[in-house]
Protein backbone atom coordinates (compact mmCIF):
# COMPACT_ATOMS: atom_id res chain seq x y z
CA UNK A 1 0.00 0.00 0.00
CA UNK A 2 1.18 3.39 -0.80
CA UNK A 3 0.48 6.17 1.59
CA UNK A 4 0.59 10.12 0.45
CA UNK A 5 0.86 13.03 2.99
CA UNK A 6 -0.78 15.96 1.41
CA UNK A 7 -1.95 19.38 1.92
CA UNK A 8 -4.86 20.52 -0.28
CA UNK A 9 -3.65 22.00 -3.69
CA UNK A 10 0.02 21.62 -2.74
CA UNK A 11 2.80 20.08 -4.47
CA UNK A 12 1.66 16.69 -2.98
CA UNK A 13 -0.90 17.28 -5.82
CA UNK A 14 1.30 15.87 -8.51
CA UNK A 15 1.93 12.56 -6.70
CA UNK A 16 -1.44 12.43 -6.31
CA UNK A 17 -2.33 12.97 -9.81
CA UNK A 18 -0.16 10.25 -10.50
CA UNK A 19 -1.77 7.48 -8.53
CA UNK A 20 -5.24 8.20 -9.81
CA UNK A 21 -3.80 8.91 -13.48
CA UNK A 22 -2.39 4.23 -12.28
CA UNK A 23 -5.30 3.80 -10.35
CA UNK A 24 -3.12 2.51 -7.48
CA UNK A 25 -4.62 2.00 -4.09
CA UNK A 26 -2.99 4.78 -1.57
CA UNK A 27 -3.87 5.92 1.79
CA UNK A 28 -4.53 9.55 1.45
CA UNK A 29 -3.13 11.33 4.99
CA UNK A 30 -4.06 14.82 5.26
CA UNK A 31 -2.30 17.43 6.70
CA UNK A 32 -3.02 20.93 8.45
CA UNK A 33 -0.98 23.72 6.58
CA UNK A 34 1.83 24.34 7.42
CA UNK A 35 2.44 20.42 8.72
CA UNK A 36 5.81 21.61 9.92
CA UNK A 37 4.21 24.02 12.37
CA UNK A 38 0.53 22.85 12.92
CA UNK A 39 1.32 18.92 12.69
CA UNK A 40 4.75 18.64 14.95
CA UNK A 41 5.12 15.06 14.84
CA UNK A 42 5.03 14.65 11.39
CA UNK A 43 8.87 15.75 11.47
CA UNK A 44 9.18 12.04 12.31
CA UNK A 45 7.99 10.63 9.29
CA UNK A 46 9.94 13.77 7.77
CA UNK A 47 12.04 15.81 9.09
CA UNK A 48 11.30 18.70 6.70
CA UNK A 49 8.24 19.25 7.49
CA UNK A 50 7.45 19.24 3.91
CA UNK A 51 4.48 17.10 1.78
CA UNK A 52 4.32 15.34 -0.14
CA UNK A 53 6.09 12.11 1.44
CA UNK A 54 5.00 8.97 -0.05
CA UNK A 55 5.63 5.65 1.88
CA UNK A 56 5.20 2.44 0.47
CA UNK A 57 6.56 -1.20 1.80
CA UNK A 58 8.33 -2.29 5.22
CA UNK A 59 11.44 -2.81 5.76
CA UNK A 60 14.71 -2.29 3.82
CA UNK A 61 12.56 -2.06 0.90
CA UNK A 62 10.83 0.52 2.39
CA UNK A 63 10.62 3.62 -0.15
CA UNK A 64 10.38 7.30 1.25
CA UNK A 65 10.05 10.14 -1.29
CA UNK A 66 9.86 13.74 -0.55
CA UNK A 67 10.15 15.47 -4.08
CA UNK A 68 7.29 15.66 -5.85
CA UNK A 69 8.50 15.33 -9.73
CA UNK A 70 10.88 13.03 -8.55
CA UNK A 71 7.95 10.63 -7.31
CA UNK A 72 6.01 11.38 -10.87
CA UNK A 73 9.46 9.98 -12.10
CA UNK A 74 9.02 6.62 -9.81
CA UNK A 75 5.64 5.97 -10.40
CA UNK A 76 5.59 6.01 -13.81
CA UNK A 77 8.61 4.00 -14.20
CA UNK A 78 7.40 1.33 -11.98
CA UNK A 79 4.30 1.60 -13.77
CA UNK A 80 5.57 1.04 -17.51
CA UNK A 81 2.30 -0.36 -18.83
CA UNK A 82 0.53 2.70 -18.52
CA UNK A 83 2.20 4.75 -20.67
CA UNK A 84 3.01 7.60 -18.57
CA UNK A 85 7.02 7.49 -18.38
CA UNK A 86 9.45 7.79 -21.50
CA UNK A 87 11.77 5.36 -21.88
CA UNK A 88 15.54 6.11 -22.55
CA UNK A 89 15.25 4.36 -25.83
CA UNK A 90 12.91 7.05 -26.85
CA UNK A 91 13.83 9.77 -29.02
CA UNK A 92 11.65 12.10 -26.72
CA UNK A 93 13.21 10.80 -23.45
CA UNK A 94 15.41 13.55 -23.10
CA UNK A 95 12.40 16.22 -23.90
CA UNK A 96 10.80 14.16 -21.24
CA UNK A 97 13.20 14.09 -18.69
CA UNK A 98 13.52 18.05 -19.11
CA UNK A 99 9.71 18.73 -19.03
CA UNK A 100 9.31 16.76 -15.60
CA UNK A 101 12.23 18.71 -13.65
CA UNK A 102 11.34 21.84 -15.55
CA UNK A 103 7.46 22.03 -13.85
CA UNK A 104 9.38 22.33 -10.45
CA UNK A 105 12.62 23.64 -10.63
CA UNK A 106 11.60 26.52 -13.43
CA UNK A 107 7.06 26.76 -13.08
CA UNK A 108 7.11 26.64 -9.78
CA UNK A 109 10.04 28.12 -7.82
CA UNK A 110 9.27 31.44 -8.46
CA UNK A 111 5.26 31.22 -7.76
CA UNK A 112 6.96 29.87 -3.99
CA UNK A 113 7.96 33.86 -3.74
CA UNK A 114 4.68 35.33 -5.30
CA UNK A 115 3.25 32.89 -2.07
CA UNK A 116 5.30 34.15 0.38
CA UNK A 117 6.34 37.57 -0.21
CA UNK A 118 2.50 38.22 -1.32
CA UNK A 119 0.47 36.13 1.10
CA UNK A 120 2.30 34.32 3.68
CA UNK A 121 4.39 36.34 5.47
CA UNK A 122 3.07 39.23 7.84
CA UNK A 123 2.07 42.60 6.68
CA UNK A 124 5.21 44.18 7.69
CA UNK A 125 7.23 41.46 5.89
CA UNK A 126 5.16 41.16 2.34
CA UNK A 127 7.19 42.48 -0.37
CA UNK A 128 5.51 43.75 -3.57
CA UNK A 129 7.83 44.16 -5.64
CA UNK A 130 9.28 40.71 -5.23
CA UNK A 131 5.42 39.61 -6.08
CA UNK A 132 5.33 41.65 -9.12
CA UNK A 133 9.03 40.65 -9.96
CA UNK A 134 8.57 36.79 -9.87
CA UNK A 135 5.20 36.57 -11.45
CA UNK A 136 6.42 38.42 -14.58
CA UNK A 137 9.26 35.67 -14.26
CA UNK A 138 7.28 32.80 -14.57
CA UNK A 139 5.15 34.33 -17.07
CA UNK A 140 8.57 34.69 -19.07
CA UNK A 141 9.19 30.96 -18.35
CA UNK A 142 6.00 29.67 -19.50
CA UNK A 143 6.46 30.81 -23.00
CA UNK A 144 8.18 27.38 -23.19
CA UNK A 145 5.25 25.46 -22.68
CA UNK A 146 3.11 27.98 -25.11
CA UNK A 147 5.43 27.57 -27.81
CA UNK A 148 5.34 23.10 -26.78
CA UNK A 149 1.56 22.77 -26.86
CA UNK A 150 0.72 25.33 -29.69
CA UNK A 151 1.99 22.17 -31.49
CA UNK A 152 0.71 19.41 -29.82
CA UNK A 153 -1.54 18.68 -27.14
CA UNK A 154 0.74 17.44 -24.73
CA UNK A 155 4.70 18.40 -24.23
CA UNK A 156 6.55 15.59 -25.30
CA UNK A 157 5.92 12.41 -27.13
CA UNK A 158 2.92 12.85 -28.68
CA UNK A 159 1.22 11.47 -25.74
CA UNK A 160 -0.03 12.49 -21.87
CA UNK A 161 3.02 11.96 -19.37
CA UNK A 162 4.31 12.41 -16.47
CA UNK A 163 6.29 15.45 -17.26
CA UNK A 164 2.38 16.77 -18.14
CA UNK A 165 1.73 15.90 -14.26
CA UNK A 166 4.47 18.23 -13.21
CA UNK A 167 3.52 21.24 -15.51
CA UNK A 168 0.38 21.21 -15.05
CA UNK A 169 0.32 21.28 -11.00
CA UNK A 170 2.21 24.74 -12.12
CA UNK A 171 -0.15 26.05 -13.92
CA UNK A 172 -3.08 24.96 -11.00
CA UNK A 173 -0.39 27.22 -8.43
CA UNK A 174 -0.46 29.86 -10.66
CA UNK A 175 -4.23 29.60 -11.61
CA UNK A 176 -4.74 29.70 -7.43
CA UNK A 177 -2.66 32.75 -7.66
CA UNK A 178 -4.65 34.40 -10.15
CA UNK A 179 -1.78 34.49 -13.04
CA UNK A 180 -4.16 31.84 -15.67
CA UNK A 181 -5.45 34.87 -17.43
CA UNK A 182 -1.98 35.90 -18.65
CA UNK A 183 -1.47 32.60 -20.01
CA UNK A 184 -1.29 32.10 -23.96
CA UNK A 185 -4.04 30.77 -25.67
CA UNK A 186 -2.10 27.55 -26.54
CA UNK A 187 -1.35 27.17 -22.57
CA UNK A 188 -4.67 28.16 -21.57
CA UNK A 189 -6.25 25.29 -24.24
CA UNK A 190 -3.21 22.63 -22.33
CA UNK A 191 -4.48 23.71 -19.05
CA UNK A 192 -8.34 23.34 -19.86
CA UNK A 193 -7.12 19.45 -21.57
CA UNK A 194 -5.22 18.87 -18.32
CA UNK A 195 -8.46 19.86 -16.08
CA UNK A 196 -10.70 17.40 -17.90
CA UNK A 197 -8.65 14.59 -17.75
CA UNK A 198 -10.99 11.93 -15.42
CA UNK A 199 -7.38 11.38 -13.20
CA UNK A 200 -6.77 14.96 -12.54
CA UNK A 201 -10.78 15.57 -11.41
CA UNK A 202 -10.31 12.06 -9.19
CA UNK A 203 -7.51 13.40 -7.63
CA UNK A 204 -8.79 16.72 -6.75
CA UNK A 205 -12.14 15.39 -5.79
CA UNK A 206 -10.25 12.40 -3.36
CA UNK A 207 -8.04 15.44 -1.49
CA UNK A 208 -11.40 17.40 -0.94
CA UNK A 209 -13.40 14.39 0.40
CA UNK A 210 -10.05 13.43 2.59
CA UNK A 211 -9.83 16.81 4.07
CA UNK A 212 -13.13 16.92 5.13
CA UNK A 213 -13.20 13.25 6.27
CA UNK A 214 -10.20 14.00 8.35
CA UNK A 215 -11.30 17.56 9.29
CA UNK A 216 -8.55 19.10 7.51
CA UNK A 217 -9.44 22.87 5.91
CA UNK A 218 -9.52 22.67 2.31
CA UNK A 219 -8.49 26.00 1.45
CA UNK A 220 -5.65 25.17 -1.30
CA UNK A 221 -2.24 25.86 0.79
CA UNK A 222 0.61 25.36 -1.68
CA UNK A 223 3.55 24.73 0.13
CA UNK A 224 6.61 27.43 -0.02
CA UNK A 225 9.07 25.58 1.64
CA UNK A 226 10.81 28.74 3.56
Amino acid sequence: MIHLYHCVSARSFRPLWMLEELRLPYTLHMMPFPPRAKARWFLEENPLGTVPLLVQGEGQRQVRMTESAAICQYLAAAHPDAGLEVRPADPAFGAYLNWLHLGEATLTFPQTLVLRYGRFEPADRKQPQVVEDYSRWFLARLRAVEAAVARQDYLCAGRFTAADVSVGYALLLADHLGLEPQFGEATQSYWQRLQERPGYQRAHAAQIEAAEDQDVPTTPAPDTRP
